[in-house]
């Protein structure tokens, strides 16, 4: 199922990526590799294969917002802008939260997206 809305809660150690509208919610999870080796920036290379495993299961959907700890959203971002940048115009935010529940999260992303999309003109297909 494609929705067109998703809030991505995001650490650096997992991604929950939930898509919904106003009657269905889809959750994923998607957890970063634990492989550990002495070789030179494998923390680099492996939070690099966790956010594209997480850009990949953000194709197709239209708007996106990426929540969680100011460090992790901003490596994110930066990991986008970089390596993904057709992504780069669909994450329409990004918010600071602490760790809120999956229903605190739908409820976070949809008063988001009606605020986006009423200032952007667009009307809400929540």
């Amino acid at each position: 199922m494609s929705l067109f809305h998703a809030v991505v809660h995001l650490d650096h150690h997992q991604a929950q990526i939930l898509q919904f509208d106003t009657e269905h919610v889809q959750s994923e999870k998607v957890k970063a590799s634990s492989r550990h080796s002495k070789q030179h920036h494998n923390t680099v290379r492996t939070e690099h294969e966790f956010f594209a495993e997480v850009c990949e299961h953000l194709q197709g959907i239209a708007e996106i917002l990426v929540v969680g700890s100011s460090t992790a959203q901003s490596d994110f971002k930066h990991y986008v802008e970089k390596h993904r940048p057709a992504l780069v115009r669909h994450v329409v935010g990004y918010e600071s939260v602490d760790h809120p529940t999956e229903r605190q999260l739908v409820a976070l992303a949809r008063q988001f997206f009606l605020k986006h999309d009423r200032m952007a003109g667009v009307p809400t297909p929540l």
